[in-house]
């Protein structure tokens, strides 16, 4: 049962690789496209936001796609939406079909941030449900480590390597869509469809005989007799708290600047002096300090719950984005010291708001608005991640490095500020429990 489950989240979280890889090859193609498209400081910011635009379209498909066609069939479309973004973006001679393929990938990005981890979410049983759909976030942190160590083995390819970077993404995305194939449907989607029958066999093989058939009733009882949902009721007062907390926790994760290193990370240490293969080499350190940590939160996320975590991981980046800041005031940046603080501020964004985030989304909202409360949440979140994206290089021109740090540490004491005294615990409990709880306790869940 544990090892179907497992096969079934991995499937899934191939969605997130997906995901981590095409947010993050671009980081090694920045100082070889810029001077081939001409593109300023500002045009860059555009080039690489590009597939943020593509995104937050695609939340939207994956919300009313996802509730009509099913989870698995939207994921499908979004392993052949990468596959086209590879190819397009790889093949390119001129901007604009460069961006159009960039934003199907985002199309796609956006579709697998909602999909991928709410099924998981939706099959995986409740005591294993924090550490299952943080798989999701470790193949988000593996796809970018991908991304970053094929950028570095390919940099010597010639004056086409940037090409070839923005390829290697179709393997994976044929190995998505082939494998989608071997896991069953939703069974909380198939419920919603009158499907009773198919969800039981489902449950029965992920969470065993003795428990699906009170599972499968407590599914229905929190679905029936209720109409079709809409957006609107995402503002109802019972909801909208939760609503608030998924969104401001969804844009706290991005505006504290972590998609800055994800994608500008050459940028930064080539600013500091040094060369192209020597900051492709320090930013797959990044991406393994990423794995290692995410896979400390996984280990961590049911024993300790979401909110520690939060609090914990916030903490230390607010520390190290302070501590890189000194570095730039007091021009100290040609050492070591600014690839430990930035090395030190993704661990503890990775064992923290990282995959945090995305198992709180998953759980805030009832059955039937799941999709749609995703959808706003993590539109917001692309929208927070396109407008920092844009802005960090420009930023870093006219405010300096000491100035931009400084304003993502203080915006990591606000986000802080606000876990401590809003953001409810959800860890042990079913979906279905979830949904009573905040309905009759209101937000102040306590364990």
């Amino acid at each position: 049962m544990k090892g179907y489950v497992i096969l079934i989240s991995v499937v899934a979280a191939l969605g997130g690789l997906l995901f981590g890889f095409d947010t993050a090859v671009i980081s090694g193609t920045i100082n070889f496209i810029q001077p081939y498209f001409g593109l300023s400081e500002a045009g860059l910011g555009w080039a690489v936001s590009s597939l943020l635009f593509g995104s937050i379209g695609g939340v939207f498909i994956a919300g009313k796609a996802g509730d009509h066609f099913g989870r698995k069939k939207v994921l499908m479309l979004a392993a052949f939406l990468f596959l086209l973004s590879a190819i397009g973006s790889a093949s390119a001679h001129v901007l604009i079909f460069f961006l159009i393929s960039r934003i199907l990938g985002g199309i796609a990005v956006g579709i697998a941030s909602i999909l991928s981890p709410m099924y998981i979410a939706e099959l995986a049983p409740a005591k294993y449900r924090g550490t299952l759909v943080s798989m999701n976030q470790l193949a988000i942190v593996i796809g970018i480590l991908v991304a970053f160590f094929s950028n570095y083995l390919l940099v010597g390819t010639g004056v086409n390597n940037w090409r070839w970077m923005l390829l290697v993404m179709a393997v994976p995305a044929i190995v998505l869509f082939f494998s989608l194939f071997l896991v069953p449907e939703s069974p909380r989607w198939l419920v919603a469809r009158n499907r009773n029958d198919e969800a039981l066999k489902v449950l029965i093989k992920t969470s065993g005989k003795e428990t699906a058939q009170a599972e499968l009733l407590e599914i229905e009882d929190t679905l029936k007799n209720q109409e079709e949902s809409t957006f609107s009721e995402l503002l109802s007062p019972r909801i909208r708290p939760l609503l608030f907390i998924g969104i401001i926790l969804a844009v706290f994760q991005q505006i504290t600047g972590i998609n800055t290193i994800m994608y500008y990370a050459p940028k930064i240490f080539a600013n500091v002096g040094q060369s192209n293969d020597t900051a492709l080499l320090q930013t797959l350190m990044i991406g393994g300090t990423n794995l290692i940590f995410t896979l400390m939160a996984m280990a961590l996320i049911d024993r300790f719950g979401r909110k520690l975590l939060i609090i914990f991981g916030t903490t230390g980046m607010m520390l190290m984005l302070t501590g890189l800041s000194i570095l730039f005031f007091t021009n100290q940046t040609s050492g070591v010291l600014v690839l430990i603080f930035i090395l030190g501020y993704c661990a503890f964004f990775s064992a923290s708001l990282g995959p945090t985030v995305w198992v709180m989304v998953a759980e805030l909202f009832p059955n039937r608005l799941r999709s749609k409360g995703m959808s706003v949440a993590v539109v917001a979140l692309w929208i927070a991640c396109t407008i920092v994206t844009i802005a960090f290089p420009i930023m870093l021109e006219k405010l300096s490095g000491g100035i931009t740090f400084m304003i993502f540490a203080l915006i990591c004491l606000a986000n802080l500020l606000y876990v401590l005294k809003y953001v409810p615990e959800t860890k042990g409990k079913t979906l279905e429990q979830l949904e009573k709880l905040f309905e009759v306790r209101g937000i102040e869940i306590k364990e």
